[in-house]
């Protein structure tokens, strides 16, 4: 049997792969689906609001981490599967810690939309 070569053969092959993996992730993870809507929302508020240059780099980089960790917490979720289908504790503790990541970045992500938009939408209120 011959052997796979993961070497990619060129920039456009890498490409593909990539957008395979963010393919994947969509596909099956609920949680990217609701991450995306949120960064359309932010990003929406963000153009209501007018928020300059700065702001929407700093609102765009921590979308990004949020993106980020899930998509690395869909990774070792996929490599934890291939090693045990059977329920395992130590298993069960990389995946919640993992996780537990996103959840963090998660909360600091809605913290830094909050500063950048709350005191906008109240100017526009008052």
């Amino acid at each position: 049997m011959k052997q796979k070569n993961w070497k990619n053969k060129n920039l456009l092959e890498a490409l593909c792969h990539s957008l395979d993996g963010i393919k994947y992730a969509f596909q099956t993870e609920r949680s990217l689906k609701i991450e995306l809507v949120c960064a359309a929302l932010a990003t929406i508020l963000g153009l209501i609001f007018e928020l300059n240059d700065v702001e929407f780099a700093v609102l765009f980089l921590t979308i990004g981490v949020v993106l980020l960790a899930e998509l690395m917490n869909t990774t070792i979720e996929v490599m934890l599967d291939l090693y045990s289908q059977e329920y395992n504790e130590k298993i069960k503790l990389a995946k919640d810690i993992a996780s537990g990541a996103v959840l963090i970045i998660s909360i600091i992500s809605v913290m830094v939309g909050a500063v950048l938009l709350l005191p906008k939408i109240f100017n526009k209120l008052i």
